[in-house]
């Protein structure tokens, strides 16, 4: 039997090295592990416990280009006025849709910073995140509102994490549980709960909460979050990722229950969508995406 030099023998054992360490940061960067515990997880489960039916939706508006914008980032639905909104960040605004993509208005948006997510709270109430300075802005819009400025608004900051791009990107908020989920990009992926923001009322006494849940953060096979969507019927928690190209259903506990993909003959889409950055559920169910750089989309149930 042959043997290998000494030399050949340290090359080969620091080829199986680098082999063994490109392996695991690569499935710790697309989240392997985890994904391979949640279709084990979804094989078992009930389907009762995918309470919105992922995987009945349909594309029905698909790629629709908005006009007049180039940046559109979030989106969230306004039961009150029955249309959606979004911000854009290169030059700052708060943008009405229709529910069929169309531009109803635009506000400027003035020390913003990078507005990347907005999400309703209450009638002609709205949070606005900036993602680098992680903060949270409360804005107050009427039919009249054509200008808002962060430096007259109530505002809540909070260093979690690595700043930059990899900051706030997703709103989501439980009416009833009084609760605003706030999705952080990546490094890490994060969704982290905020009590007593926005406060519904000038009450001092106000208490303030913040927590996160690592056992629902590390059971996210996702490799970003670009959105949230709270669905008030089921308590149930959507969340959108861009790179994944997925929408991923946690239940209530924070588990995965579902997720159905974002590419190409998924859903009936003709043509992968190609940047995911917000997703917003309206009163009938329908689902409303938006996609960088002026995409618009819409899913209903077969």
């Amino acid at each position: 039997m042959t043997r290998l030099s000494p030399l050949k023998s340290i090359l080969l054992t620091l080829l199986v090295v680098v082999v063994l360490a490109a392996l695991y940061f690569t499935a710790r960067e697309y989240r392997v592990i985890e994904r391979l515990w949640f279709n084990w997880h979804v094989f078992w489960q009930s389907t009762d416990a995918q309470a919105l039916g992922l995987d009945e939706f349909e594309v029905v508006v698909e790629g629709k280009v908005i006009e007049g914008l180039d940046d559109v980032s979030a989106l969230s639905y306004d039961p009150q006025r029955k249309t959606l909104f979004t911000v854009t960040n290169k030059h700052p605004e708060l943008v009405e849709l229709s529910l069929d993509g169309q531009v109803l208005r635009r506000i400027r948006l003035t020390g913003f910073g990078d507005a990347e997510a907005v999400e309703y709270i209450s009638p002609g109430t709205y949070v606005i995140s900036d993602e680098h300075g992680q903060r949270l802005i409360k804005v107050q819009v009427d039919d009249t509102t054509v200008a808002l400025d962060a430096r007259q608004a109530e505002q809540l900051t909070l260093g979690v994490g690595a700043g930059g791009n990899s900051g706030f990107e997703g709103l989501a908020y439980d009416n009833q549980g009084q609760r605003l989920f706030v999705a952080k990009e990546r490094k890490p992926v994060q969704i982290i709960e905020v009590r007593g923001f926005p406060r519904a009322n000038a009450d001092p006494t106000n208490i303030l909460e913040v927590t996160s849940s690592r056992q629902r953060d590390a059971g996210l096979f996702v490799r970003d979050l670009s959105s949230l969507q709270f669905d008030e019927r089921s308590g149930h928690l959507l969340a959108l990722s861009d790179e994944s190209r997925q929408i991923l259903e946690l239940d209530t506990q924070g588990r995965p229950v579902a997720n159905v993909s974002l590419s190409k003959g998924s859903m009936g889409l003709e043509r992968s969508v190609p940047q995911a950055e917000g997703i917003a559920m309206g009163d009938d169910g329908t689902l409303y995406v938006v996609s960088e750089p002026n995409l618009f989309y819409a899913f209903r149930k077969k």
